[in-house]
C-alpha cells in the first residue's frame, strides 16, 4: 500500500477523528450536566425524556412513547414501571386490545412539570452557546440521525 493511502487510513482510525466518538462523548457530557438537575426531580435522563413526551401528550400508548424516544419496548417497559412505582404515571391495558398499554400522568406527574422547567435553562447555560447556534446544531443533529436511520440495515 502506498504511504499516502496508509497515512490516510491511519488518520481515519484516530479516535479524535471519529464523528461517532464526538457525539458519544458529548452525550456523556450532557448526562453529567443533566444528572444533578434531574436528581432534584427524582428522575434519570431516560425517565425525563419519557416525562417530556407525556407532558406534551398525555394518555398515549407505550408504542407511541417508544417511537418518539427511539426506544424498544424491552428498554421502555422497565423505565415506565419505575415511573409508575414513583407515582408519576399509571399503566392501563386498553379495553378492546389487551396487548396495548396506555400511559397516563398522575397528578404528581403533572405537578412535576412545573419543577422541570428549570432543567432546559440549566442545560442552555451549561452549553454557553447562543440560541440560534443551539437550534441550528439541534436541526443538524436531527438531519444526521434521520440519514443514519435511513442507512441502517
Amino acid at each position: 500500500m502506498p504511504k499516502s493511502r496508509d497515512a490516510a487510513s491511519d488518520t481515519a482510525l484516530k479516535l479524535s477523528n471519529q464523528l461517532c466518538f464526538a457525539v458519544y462523548s458529548t452525550a456523556l457530557a450532557f448526562n453529567a450536566v443533566y444528572k444533578p438537575l434531574l436528581e432534584r426531580l427524582g428522575l434519570t435522563y431516560p425517565q425525563y425524556l419519557a416525562m417530556l413526551a407525556l407532558w406534551e401528550q398525555d394518555d398515549v400508548p407505550v408504542k407511541e412513547i417508544g417511537r418518539l424516544l427511539h426506544l424498544d419496548s424491552g428498554t421502555l417497559t422497565p423505565l415506565l414501571k419505575r415511573l409508575e412505582t414513583a407515582g408519576l404515571v399509571t399503566r392501563t391495558r386498553h379495553r378492546e386490545d389487551e396487548r396495548q398499554v396506555r400511559i397516563t400522568l398522575t397528578a404528581a406527574g403533572r405537578a412535576l412539570r412545573e419543577q422541570a422547567k428549570a432543567v432546559p435553562l440549566g442545560i442552555f447555560e451549561a452549553c454557553g452557546l447562543s440560541t440560534p447556534t443551539l437550534l441550528k446544531l439541534k436541526d443538524e443533529l436531527i438531519t444526521l440521525r434521520e440519514r443514519l436511520d435511513a442507512a441502517a440495515p
